[in-house]
């Protein structure tokens, strides 16, 4: 892997300059992990962050009683554990590779060193953290205040908007895209065979077409006359439509 061209491709590091991606990659170290392996655990100690060069990687955490829940998917360009650099201590989430991968990691004192030496870098990395603490708040309200289908809903018009595609994979298998939604994977199949029934989407395995996208929007809330958490769904409706610039012209199934 050319370690500075890989740092380039990192958001996180988007208008920073030569000497500036060479410092990063003189720091970062290669790791790769298999399918299903464990990068750390929550409450190790937190030595740095990551970012995914290949592959995908999921964030959870374990509940008393043994119940995972998902809380972020990050792919190639992507970094996660970031709060490490400022906090130390311990991570406080686990993270699991869903693909054969390679990913890069900045060791927290190192990397501190950086941030102290390069004022645009610090503020990339304060920009980050504001746009994680958004998605928290987002998820939080997304599970306290709608209800399954809504849920799921405005996660396939994310999709969409993400890929500017109507044709979507999943990205997870259905029992961990539960999990993310936060339902169990049965109420998910009878809400996606309903999407399907009434015409929204066509679902053939792990694929969506999505056929409908205004009637999923009322799905997720952001239609007239929607019911309870129509306030988080409109919001959501709102990103979709600047992030993806519209939804993309229908397509046949050949």
């Amino acid at each position: 892997m050319d370690k500075t061209q890989a740092v380039a491709g990192i958001g996180l590091f988007a208008g920073l300059g030569p000497k500036e991606l060479a410092a990063l990659a003189g720091i970062a170290e290669v790791r790769s992990y298999a399918k299903g392996q464990d990068i750390f655990f929550s409450g190790d100690k937190a030595l740095g962050f990551f970012s995914v060069a290949s592959g995908k990687v999921r964030i959870y955490q374990t509940s008393l009683a043994g119940k995972e829940h998902i809380l972020h998917v990050f792919g190639p360009g992507e970094v996660f554990a970031e709060v490490a650099v400022f906090s130390g201590g311990v991570y406080p989430a686990s993270a699991q590779a869903l693909e054969d991968g390679d990913y890069l990691f900045f060791p927290r004192e190192r990397f501190r060193r950086l941030l102290a030496e390069d004022p645009d870098l610090a503020m990339n990395m304060l920009g980050l953290l504001a746009v994680r603490l958004r998605q928290l708040v987002k998820k939080l309200e997304d599970l306290s205040l709608r209800e399954v289908p809504a849920r799921l809903a405005a996660h396939l018009l994310l999709l969409a908007a993400e890929s500017k595609k109507r044709l979507l994979s999943l990205g997870l298998p259905k029992g961990q895209l539960a999990a993310y939604l936060g339902t169990i994977p049965e109420t998910l199949s009878r809400v996606l065979r309903r999407f399907s029934d009434e015409g929204l989407i066509h679902l053939s395995g792990n694929t969506v077409e999505i056929l409908d996208p205004a009637g999923l929007e009322r799905q997720a809330g952001g239609g007239a006359g929607a019911g309870a958490g129509a306030g988080a769904g409109a919001g959501a409706g709102a990103g979709v439509g600047a992030g993806g610039g519209g939804m993309p012209p229908a397509a046949g199934r050949g």
